[in-house]
Order: structure tokens, then sequence, then C-alpha cells
């Protein structure tokens, strides 16, 4: 079976999708599925040539839409050579161009059997609809789904969800909401780099403010939807004796809205507590997972959160928000503690950690890593995905 990913952009900067091809290729490799990706990304990003599976970068793509005039001529030239097509993402030209694409080819090719699927990965969650500082967005996303996406889902043969909690919330936001087949495929990622003690080295090199001491660890974009900002006002809430720091890492420190995370650690006096190393990649990102007590994301929306399974993959427990869709899987595994997405919800999640006994602790932390295994591990979710990719090709 050969399959074509189609995406904006693999830039590992982005995380979320990209990040998500990495994880399954390998896997689906090994049960037999060729997998190529195109892109609108430019041909010479330096990104482009670090990965083993075979990409096609068409881009550079451009303007608010992100068009790329060279996707719908490639993809007319190459569809021929695959069997299924998964469009992985929404509200972007590319998911437009390859829906496109897809339906002239097989008005043209009607013998060859050539599928196409949607994965939204959260970008159907109603938070993008109601949020107060997205009204503006959500109107032009309205009216974006009644010219454009609706079509891109509902004409094509499937959508597949990382878990039910997904696939019930893209049900919410937009009418038409017809999909052909609504498939639950779970996800999955690789399993960690096994702890070498030059993790922790380098990690400590670029964050020596914890070598000594215990913390949690924040790891993801500093962007308003994260609640980094409520995790900053729930931790400067929290009186717990004990408290450890808090080690928050990811780009968009220098965004207007990374400044005003710096602002509020400013107003609560918290510089010597709460510590922003920057991105951190390699052995830099292990090491900080490896090295924490517990991992945090207070988030005001989530569709699956690859670092609150990458830490469960580390044998830390997460603290989590409500709004990250797979809680209801982790808690009834024992492998964290939730709370609302609030500063208060924040604030009862630090708490409730810190006040936990070394006992309460230590079943937590094995917990956590047979939740990873029972629910997240790549080899499982590759099974699953080659399944809806099978159940398709076949209807």
């Amino acid at each position: 079976m050969k399959v074509l990913r189609v995406i904006g952009s693999l830039d590992p900067a982005l995380g979320g999708p990209g990040q998500g091809i990495r994880n399954t290729i390998p896997a689906l490799t090994k049960l037999g599925v060729h997998n190529e990706v195109v892109t609108l990304d430019d041909p010479n990003a330096g990104f482009i040539a670090k990965d083993p599976f075979k990409i096609h970068a068409v881009g550079p793509a451009s303007g608010p839409w992100q068009h790329g005039k060279n996707l719908i001529p490639w993809m007319l030239d190459n569809l021929q050579r695959f069997d299924v097509v998964v469009i992985e993402g929404l509200w972007s030209y590319y998911s437009h161009a390859a829906s496109q694409a897809v339906a002239e080819f097989k008005a043209k090719n009607k013998s060859k059997k050539l599928r196409l699927l949607v994965m939204p990965h959260g970008m159907l969650d109603p938070y993008f609809q109601r949020a107060p500082e997205r009204r503006l967005k959500a109107i032009r996303n309205w009216i974006y789904w009644k010219i454009i996406e609706g079509k891109v889902i509902n004409r094509a043969d499937g959508v597949m969800f990382t878990c039910e909690e997904e696939l019930l919330l893209a049900r919410q936001p937009f009418r038409p909401y017809a999909p052909k087949d609504e498939l639950n495929v779970g996800f999955g990622i690789q399993r960690p780099p096994a702890f070498e003690e030059v993790m922790r080295e380098e990690f400590f090199q670029a964050c020596p403010q914890v070598k000594d001491s215990n913390f949690i660890l924040f790891l993801s974009r500093i962007h308003e939807k994260k609640g980094v900002d409520l995790l900053i006002e729930g931790y400067a809430r929290s009186k717990s004796p004990g408290k450890p720091k808090l080690v928050i890492a990811g780009p968009g420190l220098d965004t207007a809205y990374g400044k005003r995370i710096l602002a509020l650690v400013e107003k609560y006096n918290l510089s010597g507590s709460v510590l922003f190393p920057g991105m951190l990649s390699g052995n830099l990102k292990w090491g900080a997972f490896y090295s924490c007590d517990a991992f945090i994301l207070p988030s005001h929306q989530e569709n699956f959160g690859i670092a609150v399974v990458e830490a469960l993959a580390c044998s830390k427990p997460v603290l989590i928000s409500n709004q990250v869709n797979i809680w209801k899987e982790i808690i009834a595994e024992g492998g964290g503690l939730v709370a609302d997405d609030t500063p208060a919800g924040a604030e009862k999640l630090l708490t409730e950690w810190t006040a936990m006994s070394p006992e309460s602790k230590k079943q937590m932390i094995g917990a956590a890593l047979k939740s990873f295994e029972k629910l997240y591990a790549i080899d499982p979710a590759a099974g699953r995905l080659l399944g809806a990719f099978k159940k398709t090709t076949t209807s």
C-alpha cells in the first residue's frame, strides 16, 4: 500500500501534525506501507533533508492562505502512484488543493481506486469558534466552512480522529457536517530513547538553576492556547511548602504573548523559580523529561498533546487540564491529575502534586508508563491507522 500525506509544513518547530507524521511513518513502514509526504515548504529549508522518508517540498507558500501554486499540478502528476491520500490538518490552502486535486484525478481516472482521508488534528474543536479572543476568526471560519472546508470534510471518504473526545467535539461547531465515515484511529508516538546521563548533563547546562532542585516541566509553545499565563498565576497562588521550581521550555518568548508572560513573572517576583531555557530538542529535551518530577499542561484546547504522551513514556505523571482531549483515558489509568483550565485549576494541580506522599507519587509514576504502553505506543497505533486505510480502500 502506498500512502501520500499532505501537509502545509514539516518544520519541527511547529510540532503537532508534522511530528505525528514523523512518529507514525517508521511503524507503518514496518507494516509494509510506503509513505511519502508533500508539503508547501521551501525545498531549500534545512529540515527537509533530515528525515528518512521521501518529502516533496513544492513551496514556498505565500500569503495568509499559504497558497502554493505547485501543489495541485504535482499531485495530478503523481496521484497514480498512491492508494490513499491523507490530508493532515485544515483551514489552509493545502487541504482545499488536495481535495480538489483528488476529485479532478478521480474524474479522469475512474478505474483507479484512490481514497481520500482527512485527519483534522483537533482543528474542528469548538474551542476555536467559542474563544472570545477568536470572535472575528470564528466568523471567518464559518464563512470559509460554507464555501470551502465543509466540502473537504464531507466529500472525503473518511475523517480520522485521534481520540473519541475529538470525534464527538468535531460534530458541534459547523453545519452541514456529514462525513461519510468517522474513524477513531487513536494516536501514538515512538518510544523515547533510553535514558543516558549525557541527556541530564546537557539539560542542566542549558538550565543550571534546577540542577539540584525539584521541578515541574512545561514543554510546548509559549502561546495563549497553552494556558501559560494561568500557569504562572496558579504557580504564584500556590503556597505549598516545598513547591518545586517551574521550567517553561518552548519557543514564543519573543512574541507579544511571551512578553506578557515575562511581565507576569516579574509581577509576582518569580524570576528565581520560573525558568525559560527556550526550545529544547534532542538530548536537551529528553534530559528535561527524564529529570523533571512531573509534566504540566493547563491548555485551553489540546487535541492529543504529543508532549503529554512523551512525558508518560518517560514515566512522568502529567498534570493537565480537562481541555486536553485524552484526559479521561489518562485519569482512568491513574497516570496524572486533572483540573480546569483556570488559574485556580493550575494552582490545584500544583498543590495536589506537592501534597502527595512519596508512595502515591511512586504509584503514579508506574501508572504513567503503563498508560503509555497500553494506549499510546506507536506499533498498536500504526496498526489501527493501517486498519483505517484498508477499510477505506475496500469500502
